[in-house]
């Protein structure tokens, strides 16, 4: 299941010249990160977890080639939603993205644990983890790169996010922590998504960082 090699297991990393761990999701004095004024493109960049929100309320310009300029007002208006919807929807987004996800080693959204799950079954590995690495290639200096494994290796620690087991080299970690996956299904296709905090830039492929 390598994020390179198979079109199902794509992972796109949206993470660019950040330094650091990403910021809370709130402000001083409990300032709301996400705005209505913020285009869709740049939210889903910044929190890939909140596109499955606003795809439940009927946004489904995620992935649209409009969405890099459209704001989530304007997308959300032109989708039939009311003022009161749309605060509702942007106050359910800050609330994903307030957690501890800077704590965690790894972030799974709701949808990526359910793709993983549906093709663990397909491949007749339910039950088993998943392995989640870095490895020197690609265009900006290391490649992700995940498969599914029924146990770890003397060399990895397992983590265990939203019920799902994952084994990650202790190498590596440091390089990895507080990574964001997430599983995106749009007109522009689908696959996974990586964002990492730690990364100083990625390149366009998606596929790699530094």
């Amino acid at each position: 299941m390598e994020s390179k090699g198979h079109e199902a297991y794509k992972a796109h990393a949206e993470t660019a010249q950040v330094n650091g761990k990403a910021g809370p999701a709130t402000g001083i004095a409990g300032e709301a990160v996400i705005t209505k004024d913020m285009t869709i493109g740049e939210v889903v960049a910044k929190y890939p977890e909140t596109a499955e929100i606003m795809l439940g309320y009927g946004l489904h310009c995620i992935g649209c080639h409009v969405n890099p300029y459209e704001s989530i007002e304007a997308g959300a208006y032109g989708h039939g939603m009311s003022p009161e919807t749309v605060e509702g929807m942007v106050k359910e987004m800050n609330e994903a993205i307030g957690g501890s996800n800077e704590d965690k080693d790894i972030n799974l959204s709701d949808s990526a644990v359910k793709k993983f799950s549906e093709l663990m079954q397909k491949e007749g590995k339910a039950g088993w983890g998943l392995k989640f690495t870095v490895e020197p290639g690609g265009c900006s200096g290391f490649s992700y790169v995940m498969d599914f494994a029924d146990k770890p290796t003397e060399s990895e620690k397992t983590l265990v996010e939203k019920g799902m087991k994952i084994f990650v080299d202790k190498e590596v970690l440091s390089m990895v922590k507080g990574v964001r996956i997430d599983y995106l299904d749009g007109l522009n296709g689908s696959g996974f998504r990586i964002s990492n905090p730690n990364a100083h830039g990625t390149c366009g492929c998606g596929k790699s960082f530094h």
